[in-house]
């Protein structure tokens, strides 16, 4: 029988939460990604680091994984300001010194306060050296007419020991102090996606991750099927809350499902209570997948 990743030319992979917390690997994984010919493209909300240094911690952690297999949202908040400005405008950055260089890559140029000349635009990413004078500096531009980008909204950030202050939680900080919301790069919207998609290059794609306010709505908005594994943030109660049109294309306790063919398909319209429904499967049928029909 067909696995489930052979359905599909190309793998969208979250990291945090689908691959690893911090520094701990999710058991299994390297194993799991190993087992195929899929391309395996890696894409990170996460704007804190650079894509090679990614690649390299993938490496450390097992899997296979090199600077091009790597699309993140710094990446993906650049290209975007770099189609709305002028080479050369200023861009206020807050954030690591790596979104720093992503901003630099496509010929704009970075500041990090606002003095005299107000900057053209804000580019904010989680780093965690944020504090309140980068908040205020990006919050004086903003007040001045700047247009404001953010890498993501990811209210939280998953490692090792819990879940810590996504770059999320540092844009309603800032949301609060100028009552302006930014353009968002990262997942659940499309220039993050669009990236992936080009590096892929194929939209014979499955995105892969743990959060539904992030990855599977970001499958939901370039139109490609999604796989939800339990291994992060989002649970089988939340699926409650969520409408049956952003459901996931299928649902599984880990990785290794991507390497079993589908258990059994579930039809929304059928079940009483999705999320007893989908439980119930997965304990029937262990590492193996359910498909959620819509």
């Amino acid at each position: 029988m067909t696995r489930l990743r052979d359905r599909f030319g190309a793998l969208l992979l979250d990291l945090d939460g689908t691959l690893y917390r911090g520094n701990a690997v999710i058991p299994g994984a390297p194993e799991a990604l190993s087992a195929g010919e899929q391309v395996l493209v890696y894409v990170t909300n996460n704007a804190s680091r650079a894509a090679g240094a990614v690649a390299r911690h993938l490496a450390e952690l097992g899997f296979a994984a090199g600077e091009g297999d790597v699309v993140t949202s710094a990446q993906a908040a650049a290209h975007v300001l770099a189609g709305r400005l002028e080479p050369g405008a200023a861009v206020l950055v807050v954030g690591t010194d790596d979104l720093v260089a992503e901003i630099d890559r496509v010929g704009l140029r970075p500041v990090r306060r606002f003095d005299g000349e107000a900057p053209a635009a804000v580019v904010q990413g989680h780093s965690p050296q944020t504090a309140w004078p980068d908040l205020a500096e990006a919050a004086y531009a903003l007040r001045a007419g700047a247009l404001w980008v953010a890498t993501n909204t990811d209210a939280t950030l998953p490692n090792e020991r819990g879940l810590a202050p996504g770059n999320g939680s540092m844009v309603a900080a800032l949301r609060a102090a100028t009552e302006l919301e930014p353009l968002v790069a990262g997942k659940p919207y499309a220039p993050l996606m669009e990236d992936a998609l080009e590096r892929a290059a194929t939209r014979a794609a499955l995105v892969v991750g743990d959060r539904l306010d992030t990855d599977i709505d970001g499958a939901h908005c370039v139109d490609l099927p999604s796989l939800l594994v339990l291994t992060g943030v989002s649970t089988l109660t939340d699926l409650r809350k969520q409408p049956a049109d952003r459901l996931p294309t299928y649902l599984a306790d880990s990785l290794d499902a991507l390497n079993h063919p589908v258990a059994q398909t579930v039809s929304v319209d059928d079940a009483t209570d999705i999320a007893d429904a989908l439980a119930d499967l997965l304990r029937a049928h262990p590492g193996r997948a359910i498909e959620i029909a819509q």
